[in-house]
């Protein structure tokens, strides 16, 4: 059996340079979208759980130091699962968006 050498690879093209750019814009998106919902996990819920403590448990419904812990604890986790599905939905839809757009090219 004989292996054929089909020489030289072929050169990129300059669509295929162009197609750099847009690998590069695509990651710094992705970056900032991740940069974005990292600091919204962060932010969100410790500020959620303070202020529905503080706010809304003790201060509007009289509710105990002990139940208010609780249900604000309780409000901190929702959030944090709102955050995560916003987040796997916007990642969901960034890269199906990408893909269709590669698939044109």
């Amino acid at each position: 059996v004989t292996l054929c050498n089909p020489g030289p690879p072929p050169m990129p093209s300059v669509a295929a340079a162009g197609r750099g750019e847009t690998n590069e814009g695509s990651l710094t998106s992705t970056l900032r979208t991740l940069l974005f919902f990292t600091a919204l996990m962060i932010t969100l819920p410790v500020g959620l759980y303070f202020s529905s403590k503080a706010y809304v448990f003790e201060g509007s419904l009289g509710m105990s130091d002990r139940d208010s812990y609780f249900y604000a604890a309780i409000v901190a986790v929702v959030t944090v699962h709102v955050v995560l599905a916003l987040f796997v939905y916007v990642a969901w839809n960034e890269g199906s968006r990408q893909w269709r757009e590669g698939k044109q090219d």
